[in-house]
């Protein structure tokens, strides 16, 4: 039994290298297979395997730039030979699930999102994109789109990473999917006895995590809040900061712990297709204010683990801060910590495998096992998966 992991690029260690990290955790013998790849950059879980790249990793710059050869990366997967594997898992956010695979091949394609800006955020990157690539982004976004539609077709199932990515699966691709959420270390964050008087924003400092508004917000309202996070936004919110904002930028993992675990609660201002950060905000016993849309309608439970504002602007995040300090003490730490749980890791192996057995067993795959490497089974400490919760946030999941 041969098994082949597709990721999109491996370059930054993030939410879905974290889902590409337990996946090689499931399958310590699988092939690897991305456009471009950074050893510097990934786990050494990831590095432990062989890894094959495309040839858009030996085009000029491929490592910094590699969004430029986006128009060529359906032509890359296309040339990746994986015949010889029995189990083929895609890893999608950007092109990964358009591989060829033999007629006997089990292919699972695990969906971070469609790749967004070329469907949902199509306009938003055109509108801040430079003239000529504002010239070119409508025909060559529309020859992408195609052939995303063509080859979601040789996905033989579809795993969402959330309630909302499981909506734009159905709507882009016309196709259900099984809903498992990625995994979180949530044993890596502790809880304090006493917070302090600042609130927290996290994060990578892009326009659709709308880290500005809660910077306006929070300049307002005269609050204390903490932004730690890197990107091409980092200058123009200094700028923005009022004397009671502090723009941390980038900061490592000790500090990015202690900044959780201190804080009134996290503020999270953007619409995620998951959202990673504010569980760790939550196995940090800390609560959550965030936007009532995307990845946070599975995470956050209203009155339990935070609450939602409704419209991505200042007055309405400002008025979630009042409702939140009007109620602050109504939030259990330990009961936040517990809801937490709910997303580690080994919940994610045990539903991966799960959905793996039944898939190879739909596929005639008679008495041959699947090479697992990880040793499964939910802890008895954690709770069971709450789907009422859920489902109180969010009709559609």
């Amino acid at each position: 039994m041969r098994v082949a992991l597709i990721h999109y690029w491996l370059v930054k260690s993030r939410g879905g290298e974290k889902v590409l990290d337990a996946l090689c955790e499931l399958f310590p013998d699988a092939d690897i297979f991305t456009h471009v790849y950074d050893p510097a950059a990934v786990s050494e879980t990831i590095r432990r395997h062989t890894v094959h790249t495309t040839f858009i990793h030996k085009l000029p710059g491929a490592i910094r730039h590699y969004q430029t050869y986006l128009p060529l990366m359906p032509l890359a997967l296309e040339a990746l030979d994986l015949r010889a594997y029995d189990l083929v898992i895609s890893s999608e956010s950007g092109p990964a699930k358009g591989v060829l695979v033999s007629p006997e091949t089990l292919h699972v394609c695990y969906c971070h999102t469609p790749m967004r800006y070329i469907w949902d955020l199509y306009h938003d990157y055109r509108a801040s994109a430079g003239p000529l690539t504002r010239l070119l982004m409508p025909p060559l976004v529309h020859y992408l789109r195609l052939w995303d539609v063509v080859s979601a077709n040789r996905v033989d199932q579809f795993i969402a990473n959330s309630s909302a990515v499981a909506r734009r699966i159905q709507r882009h691709y016309r196709r259900p999917s099984r809903i498992i959420h990625p995994p979180v270390d949530v044993d890596a964050f502790v809880p304090v006895a006493q917070p302090d008087d600042f609130y927290l924003v996290v994060g990578q400092l892009v326009p659709y995590k709308r880290a500005e508004l809660a910077v306006e917000a929070f300049n307002r309202l005269g609050r204390k809040l903490v932004v730690i996070g890197d990107g091409p936004q980092l200058k123009a919110l200094r700028a923005q900061a009022g004397p009671m904002v502090s723009i941390l930028g980038p900061q490592p993992f000790s500090v990015l712990r202690d900044h959780y675990a201190r804080c009134r609660a996290l503020v999270f201002p953007g619409e995620e297709d998951f959202g990673i950060v504010p569980v760790e905000a939550m196995a940090s016993g800390r609560p959550v204010i965030a936007l009532r849309k995307g990845g946070a309608l599975d995470t956050v439970v209203e009155g339990l683990s935070g609450l939602f504002f409704d419209r991505p602007e200042p007055q309405s995040l400002m008025d979630a801060v009042i409702r939140f300090e009007a109620a602050e003490h109504d939030f259990d730490s330990a009961a936040i910590v517990a809801h937490a749980r709910q997303f580690d890791r080994s919940r994610f192996l045990a539903e991966m495998r799960e959905v793996l057995d039944r898939g190879w067993a739909g596929r005639g795959g008679g008495n041959a096992v699947l090479p697992y490497g990880a040793a499964l089974g939910r802890d008895a400490g954690h709770p069971p998966f709450n789907d009422a919760a859920l489902a109180a946030n969010n009709p559609h999941r």
